[in-house]
């Protein structure tokens, strides 16, 4: 239950059934009438519906913090991974170890092999005419490149990419046990490659682990167990919003033909598409903190220890921080928060956007139009978008 009323709906339930668009009206809504709101699900929590509220939680890591628990609902079930769980200054070092890793000239050298992974995948459904985007396309194309990311063996590389793939269905499906058991599998992949890094260790300007290894906080290693949680984090945490994002953005696009025909004349446009798509679809509405005081915000009295759930979803389409925020508008200035702010802002948002552009990028080149022939299939909190996207596809 909410503790606002709505005159349209009366309660602020998460788990409500969704299309693509329902849960904008909601979060319209409850911007007017109830910016600050409550649940009763998943033990409780509040939620940030506006811009200027969240951007002020995600700068002040001192008064809101990530440790206690980083998402609503709760889904850590096997032990904190730096450094999405830690707070600053504790999670710095991770940090500075990998945000070389995503500099400019290393995305340069990513986005050939990005696009030979967009191409394989996308085959299936080109040559059959239909296929789900998700389901075949957005579901894989990160899991292939995380393998790659991480440089590990073909043979492994394989088995990633089917435990990642379980993990997300699992993760989407809201099925626990799963969830618990491929996040288990994950772990031991982190071992193994922490173990073989060890023994042959790499550039760590180009390999994750090796700079991980490298990195020194207050002159000593970081710790064993956390490195290997940080890799297992970072093996899921690139998995699902491109999945989403990609299933939101077909599904837009499929909508307005003349869209897709102005990025297919003009693929320079592409990127500002990605920006203003990522605005519109933002795919997380769960990231949390937790008050280290009582507060308050916007009259409500937020208590020390409470979650509360930032709903980028509906930041980005606040009516005071965008003009016509509904609207796909190509030539805004976009200061959308899709991959976050401040010090947790999503270190991977470099390789994140080049999955974006190459993926839009080969599924207009290789279509003369596209359609959604189905019902969407949405998937829950934390992430808002479609999991599946049935498309019917012309050749040129």
């Amino acid at each position: 239950m909410s503790s606002c009323p709505f005159s349209a709906k009366p309660d602020f339930d998460p788990l409500a059934p969704e299309t693509l668009d329902s849960p904008h009206a909601l979060y319209k809504e409850m911007r007017a009438q109830c910016p600050v709101a409550y649940s009763d699900r998943w033990n409780g929590f509040w939620t940030l519906t506006k811009f200027e509220d969240i951007a002020a939680v995600l700068s002040d890591s001192k008064t809101f913090i990530t440790s206690v628990q980083n998402v609503v609902p709760k889904v850590a079930y096997t032990g904190r991974r730096p450094p999405l769980h830690f707070d600053p200054p504790e999670h710095t070092p991770y940090r500075n170890a990998l945000n070389p890793l995503f500099r400019p000239a290393m995305m340069a050298e990513w986005e050939p092999r990005v696009r030979g992974y967009a191409r394989e995948l996308l085959q299936p459904i080109l040559a059959r005419g239909h296929g789900d985007i998700c389901e075949e396309f957005s579901y894989r194309l990160p899991i292939f490149v995380l393998a790659e990311f991480f440089n590990v063996p073909v043979n492994e590389a394989h088995l990633i990419r089917e435990v990642g793939a379980k993990f997300n269905r699992a993760l989407q499906n809201a099925d626990d046990e799963t969830v618990k058991q491929q996040s288990l599998l994950l772990y031991e992949f982190a071992r193994s490659i922490v173990a073989r890094r060890k023994a042959e260790p790499q550039d760590p300007l180009r390999d994750p682990t090796s700079a991980l290894l490298a990195a020194r906080a207050h002159g000593e290693p970081l710790p064993e167990d956390m490195i290997v949680g940080t890799i297992r984090q970072l093996l899921v945490v690139g998995i699902i919003a491109p999945t989403v994002v990609i299933g939101s953005m077909v599904a837009h696009l499929a909508e307005h033909v003349e869209l897709q025909n102005q990025l297919r004349a003009d693929p320079k446009l592409i990127p500002a598409a990605i920006e203003e798509l990522l605005r519109l679809y933002s795919p997380y509405r769960g990231f949390a903190r937790t008050a280290t005081r009582d507060v308050e915000i916007r009259g409500k009295q937020i208590k020390q220890g409470e979650p509360i759930a930032l709903l980028f979803t509906s930041a980005n389409r606040d009516e005071a921080a965008f003009e016509n925020p509904d609207q796909f508008d190509i030539n805004r200035p976009n200061k959308h928060m899709a991959f976050g702010r401040g010090p947790h802002q999503c270190a991977g948002a470099p390789l994140a956007r080049v999955e974006l552009k190459i993926a839009m990028e080969e599924i207009l080149a290789q279509t003369k139009e596209f359609k959604v022939t189905g019902p969407l299939q949405m998937t829950r909190w934390p992430e808002y978008g479609p999991i599946s996207v049935p498309i019917a596809v012309t050749r040129p």
